[in-house]
């Protein structure tokens, strides 16, 4: 009776679920103001070579491991034997995420700006410290909703993911019906040259963005033991998901270069290009602002999805399955309603220190900039873990069963994870170097140190924790 009672989430639920963690309509801007229309090349070699095999290595490694709730911690820990890899797995998970969860908030304050002003003039209205304090105040709110609501993750994924997903669909639609109406395209050549390839120093320390922007398939790991058949269902989620990220990226990319000049993007086309992009579009086919207003509003409900599962799930992933001797009992410690409630009181304080030394920055767009670039850091090497948790398991396959497999050759499988890994290695390494300044400049400078003392702060303090631990257990042992 228990068992037929049980809440069971569908496996499109779960494309969803990682489509909000994974890609938005706005992460095809960023990439587009980095390299242009080359970026669409970028976007097909690594949908082929990256995106599928990165889907379906987390469907292996998740089927591998589909009764541990810790994700990836818990495969790294399985896969190598170690509870040191497995709370230092934890603890990257759980911090990478954290720049993201500012970066999101801060993506709801220019929605809800857009809403109400209606143009991008968000900047004359509010100072960078009122920015970063509003952007705290909704981290702060959003931990204390998902707590008293404990259905809002899979409700926000549906209406959120899935309006995301239409919206971006009408754009390309929409984008298509202009130019057989005598819309013009912007980028010009628009010709097979303009796709080309600039590879520079400037090209490859972007391309880290473009990792973050497609990266989080492992997401929906903790979630597979509420399918009703993993096995048949989750490699379903994740063909879709690749398909979706596939359809946003190469289309969507297409069509804003309908809109804009690759060659001469606004300054602050990362924060407000989604809605100038929807203005546009809604000037071109006689329907004024209307358009933007529609996007403002998904773009609301998006976010706030992905606060939802970014608190959701990084939080279960670093209390759920770390050795105990890695980590100071207060910090694993959950309540009634099993919700590590103190990992959210760290993640809100090591958020409201990046919003302090964000607030160095000139204005909130180059605040905005910089922690999406800082994304481009954390967030790769994060993914490289999942590879490496593939090749520990491939490498030792025969202890490893599972109902699902990647590359039935061994051979192939270790080829294929080993690419994975060091090109995500090598990617996040390269994104250190500052995006938005030139070499040489008091703001490249700047953004450098900032950008290494973040990394620093955050490495710091995963060593500082088992530190804590220890000296928690001399005192026990000594009452």
């Amino acid at each position: 009776m228990l068992d037929q009672k049980k809440h069971y989430m569908s496996w499109p639920v779960i494309a969803l679920l990682d489509f909000v963690t994974i890609i938005s309509f706005e992460n095809i801007f960023y990439p587009f103001q980095n390299q242009g229309l080359s970026v669409v090349i970028s976007w097909i070699f690594l949908l082929f070579t990256y995106v599928i095999p990165y889907a379906l290595i987390a469907t292996q490694l998740g089927l591998t491991f589909d009764n541990q709730d810790g994700g990836l911690a818990s495969w790294i820990r399985r896969g190598t034997h170690s509870d040191l890899f497995g709370y230092i797995t934890s603890w990257m998970y759980w911090t990478q995420t954290i720049p993201y969860l500012v970066d999101v908030s801060n993506s709801v304050i220019v929605s809800i700006s857009w809403i109400i002003l209606g143009n991008n003039t968000l900047g004359h209205h509010m100072s960078t410290f009122t920015f970063g304090m509003l952007t705290f105040v909704i981290i702060l709110l959003f931990i204390i909703f998902e707590n008293v609501f404990r259905d809002s993750l899979e409700v926000l994924s549906i209406i959120g993911g899935g309006a995301m997903f239409l919206i971006s669909m009408l754009f390309v639609f929409m984008t298509v019906w202009a130019l057989t109406h005598g819309a013009h395209i912007a980028t010009q050549p628009f010709n097979l040259h303009a796709f080309k390839p600039n590879f520079s120093l400037h090209y490859f320390s972007t391309t880290g963005l473009l990792i973050f922007a497609m990266s989080g398939a492992e997401l929906a790991a903790p979630y597979i033991n509420k399918m009703r058949n993993p096995k048949r269902d989750f490699p379903k989620a994740m063909w879709m998901l690749a398909l979706m990220t596939a359809f946003l990226t190469i289309f969507g990319t297409l069509s804003l270069a309908v809109f804009f000049n690759a060659n001469h993007i606004p300054n602050d086309f990362k924060m407000n290009g989604p809605y100038y992009a929807f203005k546009l579009l809604g000037e071109q086919v006689g329907m004024g602002k209307s358009l933007m207003y529609v996007f403002a509003v998904v773009q609301l409900m998006f976010m706030l999805a992905q606060l939802a599962i970014l608190i959701d799930a990084a939080s279960r992933v670093f209390a759920s399955d770390t050795a105990a001797k890695y980590m100071p009992s207060w910090l694993i410690k959950k309540n009634k309603a099993g919700r590590p409630v103190h990992s959210y009181t760290l993640t809100a304080g090591i958020s409201l220190l990046l919003l302090l030394l964000s607030g160095t920055l000139p204005n909130i767009n180059s605040i905005y900039n910089w922690l999406l670039n800082l994304n481009g850091i954390v967030s790769p090497y994060k993914t490289a873990l999942v590879f490496v948790a593939f090749l520990a398991i491939r490498w030792q396959e025969e202890q490893f069963k599972s109902d699902y497999v990647y590359i039935k050759n061994r051979t192939g499988a270790l080829i294929v994870g080993f690419w994975c890994f060091i090109f995500t290695f090598v990617c996040a390494t390269m994104g250190f170097i500052p995006q938005d300044a030139a070499p040489g400049t008091k703001a490249f400078d700047h953004q450098l140190f900032m950008n290494f003392v973040t990394v620093g702060f955050l490495v710091v303090l995963g060593f500082l924790l088992p530190w804590l631990r220890k000296l928690e257990l001399k005192r026990a042992a000594k009452k």
